[in-house]
């Protein structure tokens, strides 16, 4: 058999979860120009057109930079910046006007083809565009005027969504027009953060044409919350600013405004987007208003991740074997860490009666998350509430984890040294290892 099929199959089996829950959102999608005139605009189309086949509803905010440079220096004169904003003068949005409409155009083109032999063979995607962008001019700042460059004044949420109700994907372009008929040059990556605000949007992804955010140590950062953005943004030099610094700047400006996640992805990595939302660590890096992964209490929905987390540690002799019976009547002892929608850890802590006594039990994190410290915080965690519930003491009964425990202090111990209501459930031929620690 073909050593491909059981890959294909491995992936999909991992994505089902992705795939139902991305089905029914509303995803806000923003790539510069750039992205057209790569090698990769094909399969930047096609993954697009795969989302929209999935069920997702999709908005576009494409960028024309490179289009109106192209037009500008046809003519033999360029763009001009002032305090880091662009002045449009009347010339400059004749040539706006014509590269957003040849972006536009293109990217009807791409997402119409269906050739048999392609990957959109069969796709039948409507492209649906409109006058969506109020905007107002920049006006006059510090003396200069900067004519018909403007800025957001107000997103038609209703328009788009009725796009998006009939099955199309909406294209919203950096072209907007004011109360008084005039137009104006809008960033695209603006008009995405207004879009995706107004709509209350899923996800908002951006793909960019710089490198990584990355921290003091020159590696890639791969979530932030937005106090923890806002740190990284402090560190930034005014003078020499770090790449991704705009993006991570609109990113929390999109989680203050209500957008739950802010996906930056390098639009030079192919298939970026099917890597950064079908799988449970991405490509990129995401910007949340809350923790991307989170310890809590579990709830009888997690039933079924438990099982699965500890069901191969079962197999091999490690846990003792918990029925769905027994683990739905304890699940009030465990505590979990959801990455993603996932269980990615768990551990339970039981109180022994009439004791101050707890046992610390079915520690288990997945083998893809080993070594980065999440065991340890969740024995921190169940030793906080150990000690909240006036326990002394912890015990474990460990057959292959002795050393672990024993850097977390805990101290060997024989059997007796178990309550004695304990005791009596001790399985010797199992010949577990008792490890005690006492709470400060």
């Amino acid at each position: 058999m073909d050593e491909s099929l059981p890959r294909l199959v491995n992936w999909f089996r991992h994505s089902s979860p992705f795939i139902h829950a991305h089905r029914g959102r509303t995803f806000v999608v923003s790539f510069g120009g750039e992205a057209l005139n790569s090698d990769n605009a094909a399969g930047l189309i096609h993954d697009l057109a795969l989302l929209s086949g999935l069920g997702v509803r999709l908005v576009i905010v494409p960028g024309a930079r490179p289009q109106i440079e192209r037009r500008l220096n046809e003519r033999g004169t360029g763009i001009e910046y002032v305090d880091g904003l662009r002045v449009t003068s009347a010339e400059a949005l004749d040539c706006v006007q014509q590269a957003v409409g040849s972006v536009r155009l293109e990217l009807e083109a791409l997402f119409s083809m269906g050739l048999a032999n392609s990957p959109m063979a069969g796709t039948r995607l409507q492209v649906a565009s409109g006058n969506f962008v109020t905007a107002r001019p920049l006006g006059v700042r510090n003396g200069t005027d900067y004519a018909h460059t403007g800025e957001v004044r107000r997103i038609d949420a209703d328009a788009i969504r009725a796009r998006l109700d009939a099955g199309a994907v909406a294209l919203v372009s950096p072209l907007g027009v004011s109360p008084t008929g005039e137009q104006f040059n809008l960033y695209a990556e603006d008009v995405a953060v207004s879009v995706a605000s107004a709509m209350q949007a899923d996800k908002l992804l951006f793909l960019h044409e710089s490198d990584a955010v990355v921290d003091t140590h020159n590696t890639p950062i791969t979530e932030f919350t937005i106090e923890q953005a806002q740190a990284w943004l402090s560190q930034q030099s005014t003078k020499q600013p770090a790449p991704c610094v705009a993006q991570v700047e609109r990113a929390v400006e999109a989680c203050r405004s209500g957008v739950e996640r802010v996906h930056l992805l390098p639009r030079a990595v192919d298939g970026a987007l099917l890597g950064e939302l079908f799988t449970r660590d991405g490509v990129g890096t995401l910007v949340t208003a809350q923790a991307f992964e989170r310890l809590r209490a579990a709830c009888i929905e997690d039933v079924s991740g438990i099982l699965a987390l500890i069901g191969p540690l079962e197999a091999d002799g490690t846990l003792v074997e918990r029925t769905r019976e027994r683990l739905e009547t304890q699940i009030q002892d465990f505590t979990v860490m959801e990455r993603e929608g996932t269980v990615v850890a768990c551990a339970a802590l039981q109180f022994i009666a009439q004791t101050k006594t707890a046992e610390v039990a079915c520690l288990v994190v997945h083998p893809d998350y080993q070594g980065s410290h999440r065991g340890v915080q969740l024995l921190d965690e169940l030793q906080t509430k150990a000690r909240a519930a006036g326990c002394d003491q912890l015990f474990v009964l460990t057959t292959r984890t002795a050393h672990w425990f024993q850097e977390q202090g805990f101290a060997p111990a024989d059997v007796a040294a178990l309550p004695a209501n304990r005791q009596v459930f001790y399985n010797a031929q199992r010949g577990s290892k008792v490890f005690v620690k006492a709470l400060l």
